[in-house]
């Protein structure tokens, strides 16, 4: 049985790639870490955005940040430290991995790791709009 989707209509062509990162998108979700979105609007247009996530208990190292076929993602391994004992261990610090889908343009600028939040800082400059004239050929 084949599958209808929104990306099937005939006028949106070359957007199957798209489709499949959404459905990536959607079966990875499960709110581990939590994060936030922020947006900037500089005067020339130029748009900025700041994912932060919270990373609490883990280290730089522990950390990866990827940009990939138009995806941001970020993956946390932590290892348990056997010497430890807890009595009580209320901080979260299992496997995760968080993806976001960019849209094309965007830039993954840099990512900062600070008091227990890792902040993402992406960027979408300004493109002009284009608008060509295509000659039509005679056969």
């Amino acid at each position: 049985m084949s599958r209808v989707s929104v990306f099937s209509a005939p006028f949106l062509l070359g957007f199957d790639a798209f489709e499949e990162r959404i459905d990536r998108l959607t079966k990875s979700s499960d709110g581990y870490p939590p994060y936030n979105i922020e947006r900037k609007t500089d005067a020339d247009g130029t748009e900025r955005f700041l994912v932060s996530i919270a990373v609490a208990g883990f280290s730089a190292g522990e950390l990866e940040v990827m940009a990939e076929d138009n995806q941001l993602i970020v993956r946390g391994r932590q290892k348990d430290d056997g010497s430890r004992e807890y009595l009580h261990r209320g901080i979260a610090t299992r496997q995760f991995q968080r993806s976001f889908l960019l849209a094309d343009g965007m830039i993954v600028k840099d990512a900062t790791l600070s008091h227990g939040l890792l902040v993402v800082a992406l960027e979408r400059p300004q493109t002009p709009k284009v608008a060509r004239r295509i000659d039509i050929r005679t056969v």
